[in-house]
Parts: structure tokens; C-alpha cells; sequence
């Protein structure tokens, strides 16, 4: 049968869709249709090992939702995870998870991203039809000045700045020259600015929580420069706080890797950083995500708190008021 929870689909730039799906058994079949779907479209099923399709003929200023359904009657109702912007890759839609008591995060109000400077016209015009209220802007001040942001206008979303500069950046850079550095150790600065992320940065979680409180069943973006540190856990703390496991919020954490690719954006990553003088091997684990890295900030809440609950309330302001508030706004 089909597997409702591992169906995976993504738009390219160019407006080609791909799909993904798992089956319980492999003489299972599933047949795809696009919903609302007007022109010549072209559906191709996949044969090899991971079951899937491809359908090129959908318009691009819009998002498409799809059936999937198999012989036994078993049914998915599904849109695009990875929006296809040209100027910014790993923009995603993080709804439409199943939480542990079997509600679904509703798709279309909470987004993910990296920088918005280089947008395309077309990608501006798709950020417009998702009418946003909201865009939390984790970059530091002088990333927020320098790479200004490509935002619809009139009305436009509000844009919070919420700044996070982990307490270790600074150091490790001004100790790059003074000794020598590996993946090891860009690993375990890596390790180290997660952890900060659940500690000494809970002031500026607790702060993007009470401005989507505030709000009325407000369509948030959250973003930074690559949209997987400083954005991974702000997605994965909103995640959890609804109510999905764990094991999933991991799994949406971890689809970074398909789409932010390390050799793409090394280059860019040396010039910003100064750190021309170093190795590629040494600056890719910045570059990458790893279970690991948004394990370390978990372990900490783990480790202080009695569980996400109580982190949640005594770390962000988000009791259990502010929990079933939430609740009642993204899931249904």
C-alpha cells in the first residue's frame, strides 16, 4: 500500500515537478493526478528502484496540489515541499506532517527558507500568491544590510529581524590563523552553535513565537542566509511544538541536503568569511547538514528540561495556552 507519511514532492526552477513515493510492497501501484490542472501536461512514471513520476506542464505562478492514490483505494492529498525558486533553493513548505495524534500541519502557513536577495521576478511573484504575513529574518544585521531581501509589496509581509550571531563565530574565525583546522573541528564549531541555538539564543525563539501569537492565524517564513542552522531549528522547535515526533522533524531537517549543495556555495562561503586561506575539506561541514547538529541542540533540551513541554514553556513563554493556541491555527 501507499505510505502516507513518505510521499515527497518538489518543483525545479523551471517548473518541472518530481515525485517520490514508498509502497509496503512493491507490486503495489500508484497513479498520480494533479488537481485543477488545465493544458497539456506531460506525466511520466518512474521505473527504477524509488517509485516516482515526473510532470512538466503545470503553470508556474501558483502552487499545485496531487492525488496520489493506489489499486487498494489508499489515498494521499499532497503539494510541493521545495517551492522552485531560481534565486533561492532551499525554500520549503514545512506542513503537511502527521503529528503523533494523527492531525496533519495544515500546508501554505509555515515556510522555510535561505536568503531572498537574489530572487527572480517570477520567484517574487510566486512568494506574492502565498500570501505571507509574517517573514522572521535570522541574518545577521550586517547580512540583513548588505543582501537586502526581494519582497512583494502592497500590503507585503512585516518583516521581524531577529538577529542570531552564535557566541563561538567570531572566536573560531579569529582562531583560524592560529591553528590548524580540519572538518573535525568546523564539525564541532558546528555542533557547538546548534546547542547555542536551544540555550543561549531561547530569548530570540521565544520572541518569533510571541510575534506568530500575536498575530492572527498569521503565514510565516522563516529564514537566514542558507535556511538550515539558525532556520533548521526555529522549523524543527515549531514542528515539535505541534505535536509531530521527533523522527520526522529530523527528516524535514535533513531534505536540506537535496537541495543546499556544499559545492555550489563554497566559493561564496570563502569570500564572505575571508577564509580563502583554507582548505575545502576544512569549510564543508558549514556548508552541510548532519543528524548531528540538530541533535546536539535536542540533547540540550533533553538534558536541562523534562521534556519539549516544559523547554517550550520555560525557555520560549509558550505554555500551555500559547500550545493549544498554536495547535488550533496550524493543524487540522
Amino acid at each position: 500500500m501507499l505510505i502516507s507519511d513518505a510521499v515527497h514532492i518538489w518543483r525545479e526552477a523551471d517548473g518541472v515537478y518530481h515525485l517520490e513515493w514508498e509502497v509496503s510492497h512493491p507490486d503495489t501501484r500508484v497513479t498520480v493526478e494533479p488537481l485543477d490542472a488545465t493544458g497539456e501536461l506531460q506525466l511520466h512514471y518512474s521505473e527504477r528502484a524509488t517509485p516516482g513520476a515526473r510532470l512538466v506542464g503545470l503553470p508556474a505562478n501558483q502552487r499545485h496540489f496531487f492525488r496520489l492514490r493506489d489499486q487498494h483505494g489508499n489515498q494521499v492529498l499532497a503539494t510541493e515541499r521545495r517551492l522552485g525558486m531560481a534565486g533561492t533553493p532551499n525554500f520549503r513548505d514545512f506542513g503537511g506532517y502527521r503529528t503523533a495524534r494523527g492531525q496533519q500541519v495544515k500546508w501554505g502557513y509555515l515556510f522555510r527558507s535561505g536568503q531572498l536577495s537574489a530572487l527572480s521576478d517570477a520567484d517574487v511573484a510566486l512568494l506574492a500568491s502565498l500570501e505571507l504575513d509574517l517573514v522572521f529574518d535570522f541574518r545577521r544585521l550586517e547580512e540583513q544590510a548588505s543582501d537586502l531581501s526581494r519582497l512583494p509589496s502592497e500590503p507585503g509581509p512585516r518583516v521581524v529581524s531577529l538577529p542570531i550571531i552564535p557566541g563561538s563565530n567570531s572566536r573560531f574565525f579569529e582562531e583560524a590563523d592560529s591553528r590548524e583546522q580540519g572538518p573535525g573541528a568546523m564539525f564541532d564549531f558546528m555542533l557547538e552553535i546548534n546547542r547555542d541555538f536551544a540555550d543561549a539564543q531561547a530569548a530570540t525563539y521565544a520572541r518569533m513565537f510571541s510575534e506568530v501569537l500575536a498575530a492572527r492565524d498569521a503565514r510565516i517564513l522563516v529564514h537566514c542566509a542558507a535556511g538550515k542552522d539558525r532556520t533548521g531549528f526555529a522549523a524543527a522547535i515549531i514542528l515539535l511544538a505541534l505535536g509531530v515526533p521527533r523522527e520526522v522533524v529530523m527528516r524535514d531537517y535533513l531534505l536540506t541536503a537535496r537541495y543546499y549543495l556544499p559545492e555550489r556555495e563554497l566559493e561564496r562561503l570563502r569570500r564572505k568569511y575571508q577564509l580563502e586561506h583554507m582548505l575545502a575539506d576544512a569549510i564543508r561541514p558549514m556548508l552541510e547538514v548532519h543528524e548531528d547538529y540538530l541533535a546536539r541542540a535536542l540533547n540540550h533540551i533533553d538534558e536541562h528540561y523534562q521534556s519539549v513541554e516544559h523547554y517550550l514553556a520555560d525557555a520560549l513563554g509558550v505554555g500551555p495556552a500559547e500550545l493549544a493556541e498554536l495547535r488550533r491555527r496550524y493543524l487540522e
